[in-house]
């Protein structure tokens, strides 16, 4: 079957630059998607992405859908003609249905009798007259938060649409989409190539837009010519670029032709902390901060320009002119903030709220103050310390610089409070306090920074939690699930002893007390009261925290599957530390031959103990074991009690479960022999009794009833 290729643009006001790389991904995911719905056959696809237009080129696309061998049922012979021979209105129904005649049907014979039956082809449609759906669809797919409209047309997009190219080969798809004619004419360069520009063909695409355009319309390509560049530029100067790698997407976001231009500010700005200009140079202008090669930052920077100036002296002025004001503005705030010790903050912090029911930001430092101190002989830190950092640690909310950069929070509060004089350990934790802030960040390395992460993200999660706003599955606006991953990050890296559920508890019981407060306070107010929200919290904060260790498990390679995770998870292990212990040692007994047929008999245990409803005997009689195999199995079960119970108490999980293993030849036995729901009650309570000590072993670990076997 013939094939050609397939470009489609869609042409726009400047797009949104951080949503660029995921509009672009989906779609022409949602392209190749409607092809391979249509059955059309097709190649590779090649996504651009560029400020004013997404592009997807398909390669090799079929010109037409596949032929479909159609064959279907129809009503039995006997329904289907009457007792003159005349067919039925069941018979003409379906032959109508398959675009035939009654008489052209043929009939098969099956087990359930005789039947009409059609078979025939379904000629698949030109691709050309199914693309202006396939792109309607995935645009209308696409991950847009808000749409607008423009003009007095009704159609809706993330912006304005301008054109739109569908070119199948060297043929124009005559089509219509967001109300705009599709054409074979793209537009170049705003500036520098503004003239539309004709496509021949879809394979040509790329290579004419930059060449007329003066677009570099793949996003990858331009973004490695964006590194080169201000990596080459650096260098001329003896420099290095600090690039990150998100500022390097939203830069190839924001530029078409990308010109790096290197600028330069005033040497007594490099007084200022070098967080602080890196954040004015690189979140607030874009810009990339230079520094010596591994060293401290120069008085430079390097900006990227969509324009190939005929006077690149005046885009550099330009760009100096407008950072300029940006320092001298972090600089009088460093200057003011300093002026005023960071404690003394702490008495305002009462009349900012950290959350409507919980109270201000001076209520919750209190409750992480008293978090922090339960916390600190756990983490091997100075209490004083620990009570001291909670006390002073959200009062940068208040300062200058972190009105105007809210992402310095904790780093600024750090030197502040260095220059306080606080103790060094207190300045630390004043930034370790929101590590980890995303998956691979840094993790507290102080005593005290750890125990104040683990209090502030605790007091956080927990007081959402109590006030019944818990996040959903798409609505997470306090970042709680960021945070419990963050607390057991702490834990397990560090190897720290936590007892996860008693922790929760201390916390819900201060964040109760806080929402009693501020409801009583709204009362006395006049103004309606929140009330304090009743029901299992601690437990539902417990399966929160826990489940989100599910992915890191499973996904981890080590081979275990959601039936462990949840074997453990169903004894709900008192710390993280303990979760591992278990599920890891779970792991290592699965490998055992005895393993599967173990985890049946705990189901097989759990099951009659389920349907005897609480009728086992509350002690074992030795009297009423009369059965050899019920003997054995009580006697193997006292050789192995104490051993057990010894390896529960050094929490050698492994070691357990390989002790409880040795009970297989008598379980077996003893299910081979035994009748458990023997007529004679007592004989029944017994060894129900037996049964359940039997199982009550295994759930020190596991429920291995969960497990498949």
């Amino acid at each position: 079957m013939s094939a050609r290729d397939l470009l489609v643009e869609i042409g726009t006001e400047e797009l949104p630059p951080k949503s660029l790389p995921a509009l672009s991904q989906a779609f022409g995911d949602g392209v190749v998607a409607g092809l391979d719905a249509a059955g059309v056959g097709h190649g590779k696809a090649q996504l651009y992405a560029a400020p004013r237009r997404l592009a997807v080129l398909v390669r090799r696309v079929a010109e037409r859908q596949p032929d479909q061998e159609l064959r279907r049922r129809g009503p039995p012979v006997s329904a289907a003609f009457g007792a003159d021979g005349q067919p039925s209105r069941a018979a003409t129904a379906f032959a109508e249905s398959c675009g035939t005649t009654v008489a052209a049907l043929g009939r098969v014979t099956e087990p359930k009798g005789e039947f009409l039956h059609y078979s025939g082809v379904k000629s698949g449609v030109a691709t050309g007259t199914l693309l202006e759906a396939i792109v309607a669809g995935s645009l209308e797919r696409l991950p847009i938060a808000k749409r607008m409209r423009w003009g007095s047309g009704a159609a809706e997009f993330v912006r304005p649409v301008h054109w739109i190219v569908l070119l199948f080969g060297g043929e124009v798809i005559p089509a219509r989409i967001l109300g705009i004619v599709a054409g074979n004419r793209t537009r170049g360069h705003r500036f520098m190539a503004p003239r539309e520009i004709v496509l021949r063909t879809p394979a040509s695409y790329a290579a004419r837009l930059e060449k007329a355009g003066k677009v570099v319309a793949d996003f990858a390509v331009r973004r490695e010519r964006i590194r080169g560049g201000v990596v080459a530029l650096a260098a001329e100067h003896g420099a290095e670029a600090l690039m990150s790698e998100a500022l390097l997407d939203e830069v190839t976001a924001l530029v078409e032709w990308p010109v790096p231009i290197a600028g330069r500010f005033e040497e007594r700005f490099l007084a200022l902390p070098p967080e602080v200009l890196i954040a004015t140079l690189q979140d607030h202008q874009r810009y990339f901060p230079v520094r010596a090669p591994g060293g401290a930052l120069l008085a430079r920077f390097i900006t990227v320009a969509n324009i190939q100036s005929r006077a690149p002296e005046e885009v550099r002025a330009g760009n100096e002119r407008v950072v300029r004001p940006r320092l001298a503005d972090a600089a009088f705030f460093w200057d003011q903030d300093r002026r005023q010790p960071l404690a003394a903050r702490r008495e305002a912090l009462k009349k900012v709220t950290f959350q409507a029911q919980l109270g201000s930001y001076d209520q919750k430092s209190e409750r992480v103050k008293r978090l922090a101190t339960l916390l600190a002989p756990i983490v091997g830190a100075d209490l004083a310390a620990c009570a001291r950092a909670a006390e002073i640690a959200k009062c940068d909310l208040l300062t200058g610089l972190v009105g105007e950069f809210p992402e310095l929070q904790g780093t600024m509060g750090g030197y502040y409070a260095r220059h306080d004089g606080e103790p060094a350990e207190v300045a630390a934790a004043m930034a370790e306090q929101y590590l980890p802030r995303y998956a691979g960040d840094a993790l507290p390395a102080t005593g005290v920074g750890t125990a104040l992460a683990l209090a502030d993200k605790l007091d956080t999660i927990v007081g959402i939690f109590a006030t019944g706003q818990k996040p959903s599955g798409t609505k997470d606006p306090f970042a709680l699930r960021r945070l419990a991953l963050g607390v057991l990050r702490i834990v397990l890296e560090k190897r720290l002893e936590i007892d996860l559920a008693t922790l929760v508890a201390a916390a819900l019981e201060l964040a109760r007390a806080d929402i009693a407060s501020v409801a009583a306070g709204r009362a006395e107010s006049g103004k309606p009261a929140a009330a304090v929200p009743a029901g299992a919290v601690a437990g539902e904060v417990y399966d929160y925290i826990f489940e989100r260790l599910r992915a890191f498990y499973l996904e981890g390679g080590g081979g275990i599957t959601t039936e462990m995770f949840d074997a453990v998870l169903d004894r709900r292990p008192p710390s993280p530390l303990d979760f591992d212990a278990r599920l890891r040692a779970l792991g290592a007994f699965l490998e055992l031959p005895d393993a599967a047929a173990l985890a049946g008999a705990n189901k097989r245990i759990g099951n009659i103990l389920r349907k005897a409803d609480g009728g086992a005997a509350t002690a074992l009689d030795e009297r009423l074991l009369t059965l050899a195999e019920e003997q054995a199995l009580a006697r193997a079960l006292r050789q192995v009690r104490a051993p057990v119970e010894a390896l529960l108490a050094q929490r050698d999980y492994t070691r357990a479960l390989q002790t409880l293993a040795a009970l297989r030849p008598a379980v077996d036995a003893f299910f081979d022999k035994v009748m458990v729901m023997a007529d004679d009650a007592a004989v029944r309570a017994n060894r129900l009794h037996l049964l359940a000590a039997v199982r009550r072993l295994f759930l020190e670990v596991a429920d291995l009833s969960r497990l498949p076997g």
